[in-house]
């Protein structure tokens, strides 16, 4: 099953919860999808069930979860990465957090702030949780994923090296895009492990990998968070990327007003966003 959030063309860009169907969308009873993971258990049922088709390119897309109760991000999940940063292996998930103001849709704009020029991409695995638990063992913490979408944390470099902590330079307002859709477990190998990850700006490929790198893999990563907090329904986590950001090359690279970003996950779908200069 493939779900996303669309905004209907009605003139006040109100979102539903949809399932793709070949070349048409059903639509579902629920805002979003979010508003369907929380409806219960059985949210696969109601997922399936049929309603009004509209065309594909009659919708826009909106974060496939808009306001999760918290989005969980990982940093230094992939050998490569770490490298290219400097930093040791950690022993533990590093882990930071966003707010739901920096979420943006599969072809949204991003916004670049007018504060600094160091915009970067970072490509990643997102996983969606689909029932509740709290200190989740490990042989059991698939079972809490209601499936997988495509993120791209894109971050502001100089505000996040501003001190100790990433949060300042991970949650700009509209600058990380969550879609297009989210494809259950039983369409992707478990843990959604195996998969080709990527990222491209203007055409030009600047990470791949593969997300049997990860160093925590998604079962890691929810036996860990759900330790901390207990993991809701509609909760997003972000579980890091591979070598290539702008900021590990020599010279560094960063975005530019114009450029469109590509962020792909093998099975799961594209974003494609181009970056926009925002206003004060």
């Amino acid at each position: 099953m493939r779900l996303s959030t669309v905004r209907l063309e009605d003139g006040d860009r109100t979102t539903t919860a949809a399932r793709q169907d070949g070349d048409e969308f059903v639509l579902l009873p629920y805002t979003d999808v979010g508003a369907l993971l929380a409806s219960g258990e059985n949210w696969q049922e109601r997922g399936a069930w049929n309603g009004e088709r509209v065309p594909l390119d009659k919708v826009t897309l909106a974060p496939v979860v808009p306001h999760p109760n918290k989005i969980v991000c990982l940093g230094l999940n992939y050998a490569t990465h770490i490298r290219e940063m400097g930093r040791p292996t950690p022993t533990h998930p590093t882990l930071f957090a966003k707010f739901d103001g920096s979420l943006i849709g599969a072809q949204d704009d991003i916004r670049m702030p007018p504060i600094s020029d160091d915009l970067d991409w970072e490509a990643e695995l997102g996983v969606v949780i689909g029932r509740p638990g709290r200190h989740v063992p490990h042989r059991r913490a698939l079972e809490h994923v209601a499936g997988y979408t495509v993120a791209n944390d894109v971050t502001v470099r100089d505000w996040q090296h501003r001190t100790r902590e990433f949060l300042s330079g991970k949650t700009f307002e509209a600058t990380t895009p969550v879609g297009p859709t989210l494809v259950t477990p039983d369409e992707l190998p478990p843990g959604a492990s195996g998969l080709t990850i990527s990222c491209s700006v203007d055409g030009h490929t600047m990470q791949k990998s593969n997300t049997a790198d990860l160093l925590f893999d998604v079962a890691d990563i929810i036996a860990y968070v759900s330790t901390i907090i207990t993991l809701k329904p509609g909760d997003l986590i972000l579980t890091g990327t591979p070598g290539g950001v702008g900021a590990g090359r020599d010279p560094k690279v960063f975005l530019q007003p114009g450029q469109e970003l590509l962020t792909t996950v093998e099975g799961i779908g594209e974003l494609r966003n181009t970056v926009v200069k925002d206003s004060m």
